[in-house]
């Protein structure tokens, strides 16, 4: 299974009063959570809530982390589900290493897509032997509990300080042939349009959307990677000027286009449908 979602919506496991309606929110995938949204008093009714959802409706899982009391029955509960559940995928919190994560992927129902989220410098630094598993079909980017572990202090809405572990997430992700990775998530819940300034920042580096944590985002998430009225028309004259010259450099604008900046016109268009 290949993930192309711009959009996955956390919604805590032990509310599933709020599933349906993050179900409706226009989120591309919806992210029930066990673990950081769950009080530990709540685990066994979250995983139950999860496992009740997954009978009749789509949804990914993020089970608790490794090491931690709850891991162990939340890859258990999900293992027993049966053939046809609607689980898509298994989002696993503080992927560190290569190891760590296929130890994950066995104890999983067969080739079931594992999401790792990578949250910590070591996470980081094994991401490319982490992407270069079978099971893992993405990567996802937990960028609050790496700046918590790296000492990093980030300045938003665009946060240069993680500018460098970005870049390298996307990277690993492409050398490993996998969908571009999801950025983390925006906690400011009122401020859309740091929201969208981010959004935008996080799609110019590679990204292709990012990780939601209210319903209210997702509109201006998806409109952040859809490219501009500007964009489009510059793409739209790339394509004619390109389709034109059997191959050969052409200009547009005053600008040199080859071939790789028509592939980059014809991927706008592409994500514009147009």
């Amino acid at each position: 299974m290949r993930f192309s979602e711009r959009t996955m919506l956390f919604v805590p496991g032990d509310r599933p009063e709020r599933f349906a309606k993050a179900a409706s929110s226009g989120a591309d995938a919806v992210l029930l959570d066990l673990e950081d949204a769950v009080p530990e008093g709540s685990k066994a009714q979250a995983r139950e809530a999860a496992v009740a959802w997954l009978a009749h409706s789509p949804g990914l899982v993020r089970v608790n982390a490794v090491g931690t009391p709850w891991h162990a029955d939340d890859l258990a509960a999900l293992a027993a589900l049966p053939e046809g559940t609607a689980l898509r995928g298994v989002v696993l919190p503080k992927s560190s290493t290569a190891p760590q994560v296929a130890a994950v992927i066995e104890r999983l129902p067969h080739r079931m897509p594992v999401l790792a989220l990578v949250e910590n410098a070591i996470g980081l630094r094994e991401a490319a032997a982490i992407a270069g598993l079978p099971q893992v079909a993405r990567m996802l980017f937990g960028s609050i509990d790496y700046a918590l572990d790296t000492g990093i202090t980030p300045s938003e809405p665009d946060e240069p300080e993680l500018l460098w572990a970005r870049s390298a997430l996307v990277n690993a992700s492409r050398a490993a042939g996998l969908p571009a990775p999801l950025d983390g998530v925006f906690t400011h819940l009122d401020d859309l349009e740091a929201l969208e300034s981010s959004s935008r920042r996080s799609r110019a580096l590679g990204f292709g959307g990012r990780l939601c944590v209210h319903p209210r985002q997702i509109a201006t998430v998806h409109r952040a990677w859809q490219p501009g009225d500007d964009e489009i028309r510059w793409a739209r004259r790339v394509v004619r000027a390109g389709g034109d010259s059997n191959g050969a450099a052409v200009r547009v604008d005053g600008q040199m286009v080859d071939l790789p900046l028509l592939r980059r016109a014809r991927h706008v268009l592409s994500l514009a449908g147009a």
